[in-house]
């Protein structure tokens, strides 16, 4: 997808796949937010969108996942650290092609999460933590939020544009001064 910021002062916005609705989770299936804000970046043309475990060579379906001190591995005790680090790798890659504002990623994914994660265990029980690619997003200097913190989202892609990125100031113009 491209992005565009023309003359506009519009930031692109690196966004997980699964949640705009492409089958790409290790179930095969997707996490599709419909949100009116996601609606209008798309529509605006700034949202680059990626599957960091794709991208690291995963396919879809895959056996899930999960993070155990500093390695990845699945369900059936294979290592796929690796592929993990090659996808958030990717997907810094882009964020920095496209000089994105903000990624707005997956919570819980042991690639996306930015604020939690899975313990490890596969038993279901999430703990604070980040996935893989959104460590890396941040450590390089890109804000990283959760599908689950649009508001956030919002408002900091806001600050990263300036006022006059969006649009016309709800302040009314100063009067004239007369002298």
């Amino acid at each position: 997808m491209a992005a565009s910021r023309g003359g506009s002062g519009r930031r692109a916005i690196l966004v997980s796949a699964c949640l705009l609705g492409h089958p790409v989770t290790y179930t095969g299936d997707d996490n599709f937010v419909d949100d009116p804000r996601l609606r209008r970046w798309l529509a605006e043309g700034r949202v680059i969108a990626v599957c960091p475990e794709v991208a690291g060579g995963l396919s879809t379906p895959r056996p899930p996942a999960e993070i155990r001190g500093d390695r990845v591995v699945t369900v059936d005790g294979r290592d796929v650290t690796e592929a993990f680090q090659k996808g958030a790798e990717a997907a810094l890659a882009l964020a920095r092609h496209f000089d994105v504002a903000l990624a707005l990623l997956k919570q819980s994914s042991p690639s996306c999460g930015s604020r939690r994660i899975y313990d490890g265990t596969f038993s279901g029980r999430k703990i604070p933590g980040e996935g893989v690619t959104a460590r890396r997003l941040r450590e390089a200097g890109f804000p990283v939020f959760g599908e689950d913190e649009l508001d956030r989202a919002e408002a900091a892609l806001r600050a990263a544009e300036g006022p006059s990125a969006n649009g016309p100031s709800d302040a009314e113009p100063e009067a004239p001064r007369g002298g």
